[in-house]
């Protein structure tokens, strides 16, 4: 089943540009770090190396552990995969860079691994993740397949050989979307309403242009969806969440969605527990989809109970899926686990496949291109809804959506509701600038 969430890209914009407000006075100037090949497994394999690049804003403005998920996720896989014998023999070498959170470092990151500026050239990109990708047109350019990316900003509703984690539907010419529209479908509000009975949302934002824009895009979701919507906005530098939990309580609210930052969720939730407001789920996004929740939230309990993450990959903590428990096994020696980590798990398991098909004729960009050019309903071995990428000359009005839901749970962790490939909904497509 065919499967497209442009609507992620809004989410995980909005999530960095909150975090940058309120990090930019504590920035530093951005650096590159290059490291050559993965000395962590000994690989068996002695065919030549097959060179695959991650780049990832880990030591952005934004700081701490945000984007080295899917980073984190990937290399395990090549570590596991080449610990096997790699890909027909050959060991995949993994070539990291640091892009510093910033478009200069980015491009700087792409002159080194695309270009071959050191003379050793990647076939692909995989699992990236950048806060500011302002080398994706020279990706594009140089016809490199950018593979399983994280989209944060327009690029993989944009460009041409750039293959995002969830698909996509649009032209892809240039220009993002249709016409400078990207657009999201109302699952997640579906879901809330008819399978748990949600009836009032309340969407608590700062009162910041980046945080304010987002909560006018998830308030058009609910109304499209017939919720009534309370709105909630905080000052950015002062917030009175108790204030904001008082009023969502009295309101009634069903469900909380938020437009603000870890820290301001965390806040706002130890105001709803101060305040006693019960909503049926206090719902997050795949960001946040992390085993972190006791640290987080660890002075709101009955809040905490509340949370719930919707995505289109297969809960991480849901082992009893045959490959879910591979992933966990590989990276049982990371402290934490998270949402973020199973896509780029995922993604480097479509690279494997696709470099695969090629083995027998030689695995050229152009050959690995060409298999995710032609990928339908691409699942990872069941990890993700199944991905596609189509290339629409009008942008649906309509689009059938599947979604991964799961809900946090002490002692348990998060905890699935239901088969990701069983919730899905005929929901409308709903235009938004990136």
């Amino acid at each position: 089943m065919p499967r497209s969430r442009p609507g992620r890209a809004a989410e995980a914009a909005a999530a960095v540009l909150l975090l940058l407000a309120g990090t930019a006075c504590g920035s530093r100037l951005p650096e590159s770090d290059f490291e050559h090949g993965n000395s962590r497994t000994p690989v068996p394999s002695s065919g030549t190396p097959i060179r695959v690049g991650i780049i990832t804003s880990a030591t952005s403005p934004v700081g701490g552990d945000t984007f080295t998920g899917p980073r984190d996720g990937a290399q395990a896989y090549f570590d596991r995969l080449n610990a096997r014998g790699g890909i027909a023999g050959h060991p995949v070498q993994v070539r990291l860079c640091d892009d510093g959170g910033s478009g200069v470092g980015n491009n700087a990151c792409v002159h080194q691994l695309v270009d071959g500026a050191d003379g050793d050239a990647v076939v692909a990109l995989v699992a990236t993740t950048a806060l500011d990708y302002a080398g994706a047109s020279r990706v594009s350019h140089a016809r490199v397949p950018d593979i399983g990316g994280q989209p944060i900003g327009a690029a993989y509703d944009t460009y041409p050989h750039l293959y995002g984690i969830y698909g996509s539907l649009a032209p892809r010419a240039g220009t993002p979307g249709w016409g400078g529209k990207l657009y999201g479908g109302t699952e997640v509000y579906r879901y809330f309403k008819r399978e748990r009975g949600a009836r009032t949302a309340a969407v608590v934002s700062y009162n910041q242009a980046a945080s304010a824009a987002y909560a006018r895009l998830v308030e058009q979701g609910l109304k499209a969806e017939g919720y009534k919507v309370v709105s909630e906005q905080v000052d950015f530098a002062l917030p009175n969440f108790r204030a904001a939990a008082a009023d969502l309580k009295q309101q009634g609210a069903d469900l909380v969605f938020d437009a603000i930052d870890t820290h301001g969720n965390a806040q706002l939730c130890e105001a709803m527990d101060q305040v006693g407001a019960k909503v049926i789920a206090k719902v997050t996004n795949v960001q946040n989809w992390t085993s972190t929740v006791p640290e987080d939230y660890k002075n709101s309990p009955r809040c905490r109970n509340a949370l719930w993450a919707t995505g289109s990959s297969r809960d991480f903590d849901d082992t009893s899926q045959a490959a879910v428990r591979e992933f966990r096994d590989a990276t049982k020696g990371l402290k934490t686990h998270s949402q973020w980590q199973l896509e780029g798990w995922a993604a480097a398991m479509w690279f494997t496949d696709a470099a695969k098909s090629c083995a027998g004729t030689g695995i050229t960009r152009a050959c690995v291109d060409g298999f995710m050019n032609r990928s339908e309903n691409y699942t990872a071995d069941g990890l993700l809804v199944p991905v596609s990428f189509e290339r629409l000359a009008k942008p649906p009005t309509t689009r059938r959506t599947c979604l991964s839901v799961a809900r946090w749970q002490d002692g348990k962790g998060w905890v699935s509701q239901g088969d990701m490939n069983g919730t899905c909904f005929d929901v409308p497509q709903l235009p938004y600038s990136p």
